[in-house]
């Protein structure tokens, strides 16, 4: 509970008289707003706190020493992980996190120490299959008015690096993987901001003629006639960017003795089938959404980045049914995919998902406490971030704390890992992706509902999709 100084409470109290004055409009007069500065008493703790906020970073000077100084990096159990991913200046996380859910057994496959899949491969493809269902989607809505306020939603951000777990499914199954070493990152692949305003522009202004053919008469056939001259400028750009994607290559490994093997050749669906050897479509999208109904099946309209697939669904359970599907899956020597908000009480530096870590109520006298379901209505929670579940502690049968791999590099956390406290899963852990076999028969027969539609504008899309 916040401590308040009587100074500020008899503020605070002035500021609910004053908001009983305000103007029949409910604006401010000028007075008003003086009389509320006023109200604002500088004793010791205010002062200071201005003197220390203004002079250095919030975190640090709301960073809870108390959390950060009883957390422990040990765990009961925890899958064998080598190598740390960089996602570098990019949104690409959920791409990053699905190709780690298998790297580690590519690696063993090969007897490699560490191993990495090509992201650059796979966000070309992601961009390139994007920017297709963006036309296409500006194609089937030509007749809806430009105001019309999903065809605004997507006019906002047409391609970009979000993504989600669907999307991982739809391109490896289509366009396979390839080792980094085939295809690297380049400047633009590590740093995609740029890259994508420019993209963003082609891409609206494809629309804008797209629409524009569709007034003046041009049918649908004729529009997508229109549409195929368009994206080869779009693979235009995304070759300069990020170099040709291989459609076939040599693949030849050293052991951890160092004996090279054979050369082999592969097509990147090649070494889907034969090295990864997951059907990532056995995975289920497994989500804990407490703004709608627990126990159905959801759909959100226009989300799939491929044209030709459905609506990207979940089906949605409480906190306590998710959380023990993802240890269910983790024991049983799976990764488990999930995405979160990590910008909620994260202390990267340290590599610490914990409840409490900063107390900024504390510092600034305010309280500032949300539940979960009005986080997410208000849009003060979103899920914007994916990472990877290797570890958990179990004490006295509980989870106490799990080991997540995430794809910052290794100069943030324990060389790359974070440790999530068990609150911090409650709270912020969105969804998790496992095995369709883990699935207890109830939770099973939510997946055979048809999915009930969601706008994209429900919050249901920003608490599953990564930014």
């Amino acid at each position: 509970m916040i401590r308040f100084t009587t100074t500020l409470l008899a503020a605070l109290g002035l500021c609910a008289a004053l908001a009983c004055a305000q103007t029949t409009d409910g604006g401010l007069t000028l007075k008003q707003s003086h009389e509320i500065l006023g109200s604002v008493r500088l004793d010791d703790h205010t002062r200071a706190a201005m003197n220390a906020v203004t002079n250095n970073d919030i975190r640090s000077l709301a960073l809870n020493r108390d959390v950060v100084a009883v957390e422990d990096d040990i765990f009961s159990f925890s899958l064998p992980t080598k190598g740390i991913t960089n996602q570098e200046s990019s949104g690409r996380c959920w791409l990053f996190a699905g190709l780690n859910l298998v790297r580690q057994d590519a690696a063993k496959k090969w007897d490699m120490d560490e191993f990495e899949f090509s992201q650059s491969y796979f966000a070309f493809w992601d961009l390139f299959e994007k920017s297709n269902a963006f036309l296409e989607y500006v194609i089937k809505t030509r007749e809806r008015d430009i105001m019309d306020r999903e065809l605004s939603k997507q006019l906002e951000d047409p391609v970009g690096d979000g993504g989600y777990w669907p999307y991982v499914v739809s391109l490896v199954e289509k366009y396979g993987v390839v080792p980094k070493k085939v295809m690297g990152e380049t400047n633009s692949s590590a740093n995609t901001g740029r890259m994508h305003a420019i993209l963003t522009a082609l891409l609206r202004r494809d629309a804008a003629t797209l629409r524009s053919m569709a007034a003046s008469g041009k049918s649908a056939e004729e529009l997508r006639a229109e549409k195929a001259k368009m994206l080869p400028d779009v693979m235009r750009l995304l070759v300069i960017n990020y170099g040709v994607p291989p459609t076939e290559f040599e693949w030849r490994t050293t052991d951890t003795t160092g004996k090279a093997s054979d050369p082999v050749t592969f097509t990147p669906q090649d070494f889907y089938k034969e090295v990864v050897q997951v059907d990532f479509s056995e995975y289920v999208t497994v989500a804990c959404y407490p703004n709608q109904p627990f126990g159905k099946n959801y759909s959100i309209s226009a989300t799939n980045p491929m044209a030709d697939e459905p609506d990207i669904s979940f089906i949605n359970v409480d906190a306590k049914t998710m959380k023990d599907l993802a240890l269910k899956a983790l024991l049983d020597s799976n990764r488990v995919w999930f995405g979160c908000d990590v910008g909620q009480e994260s202390y990267s530096k340290k590599g610490l998902l914990v409840r409490g870590v900063y107390n900024y109520e504390e510092l600034f006298g305010l309280e500032l406490d949300m539940n979960k379901p009005d986080r997410l209505n208000y849009r003060s929670q979103s899920s914007n971030h994916a990472m990877v579940l290797v570890g958990v502690d179990i004490v006295d049968g509980k989870p106490r704390k799990w080991r997540v791999e995430n794809s910052w590099g290794k100069d943030r956390g324990d060389d790359g890992f974070f440790t999530m406290s068990d609150d911090w899963f409650d709270e912020y852990v969105m969804d998790v992706i496992v095995p369709v076999r883990y699935l207890p028969a109830d939770v099973l027969a939510i997946t055979k509902q048809d999915p009930i539609p969601l706008p994209i504008w429900d919050p249901a899309w920003e608490s599953l999709r990564m930014k």
